[in-house]
């Protein structure tokens, strides 16, 4: 049902042709934060930094410079993945903008930054170089906390005494439930039996080769130096956390912002679990 004249804001037809072409500069404002990135990069001394070149031969590669106005946007914005970054060049009028319209794909992006780890760090360097330069950072006073970040390995790929002793006596009980059900089997009838013991012996061994893995495991971790072996990322560790049940396996990241910008001027990446012994090493 029509309720006669609406008196809203219309925007315009998807379908209208433009007598004059939009210009992608118009798009984004003066006093926006990319325009910073823009200007910091491309006074960079990229090859002092350690930024490698493209390939001599071959189709030619993206201009470092690129990728990295790229990645420091994706870290102004919060966006880390190299997949959301290739969706962000594709989409977003700042990152077109910044890039001239580039949309390198995800594995260029996440081997740009594999490549060149290095090189962005002294790239956020020179930023806090830049910063106490302008007058950003007062270096009067600093705040140091850390934060916990998850890694890539989950909690069943992270081994500790503790939970190694955990997971025993988990598997110990659920051998001698499935030796009660054996006992139940063998006093069925001869076929169900026969098919039923079967399964629950196969269960059986692969529970017993579970117990073996693990405790050639707790001898491993026994001569690890600090007692904790990860296997997919060897360098994180298991972290507690306040709610019961919900530690992680990560890193401890230790931070020191400025009280009065939050401009941080210095970071490190830990992989111990608490925060005690960092405070001396963060001044």
């Amino acid at each position: 049902m029509r309720c006669g004249i609406v008196r809203f804001i219309k925007g315009c037809d998807r379908r209208q042709t433009l007598l004059l072409a939009d210009c992608v500069d118009d798009y984004v404002g003066a006093e926006n934060p990319v325009r910073v990135i823009d200007v910091f990069v491309d006074e960079l001394d990229l090859g002092a930094l350690g930024f490698e070149g493209a390939a001599a031969t071959g189709r030619p590669g993206y201009h470092p410079a690129t990728l990295l106005k790229l990645y420091l946007c994706g870290y102004m914005n919060q966006v880390q993945s190299s997949r959301r970054l290739e969706r962000e060049a594709g989409r977003s009028v700042e990152v077109m903008w910044l890039t001239g319209k580039l949309a390198p794909d995800f594995k260029t992006i996440a081997d740009f930054r594999r490549d060149n780890g290095e090189a962005v760090r002294a790239t956020c360097k020179q930023f806090v170089v830049l910063c106490r330069q302008v007058g950003l950072i007062a270096c009067g006073t600093v705040a140091v906390d850390g934060s916990r970040f998850m890694a890539v390995n989950t909690r069943d790929k992270n081994y500790a005494p503790g939970a190694i002793r955990l997971r025993l006596a988990q598997v110990e009980a659920s051998i001698e439930r499935y030796l009660d059900k054996l006992d139940t089997a063998d006093r069925q009838e001869a076929d169900v039996a026969e098919m039923r013991t079967t399964r629950l012996n196969e269960r059986i061994e692969a529970l017993r080769r579970q117990m073996r893995e693990l405790q050639a495991m707790a001898t491993a971790v026994e001569t690890a130096p600090d007692r904790q072996i990860s296997l997919t990322d060897p360098d994180a560790r298991a972290m507690a956390t306040h709610g019961k049940g919900t530690g992680l396996v990560g890193y401890d990241v230790q931070a020191a912002a400025d009280a009065e910008s939050h401009i941080i001027v210095a970071h490190e990446v830990t992989n111990l679990g608490h925060d005690r012994t960092q405070f001396a090493n963060m001044g």
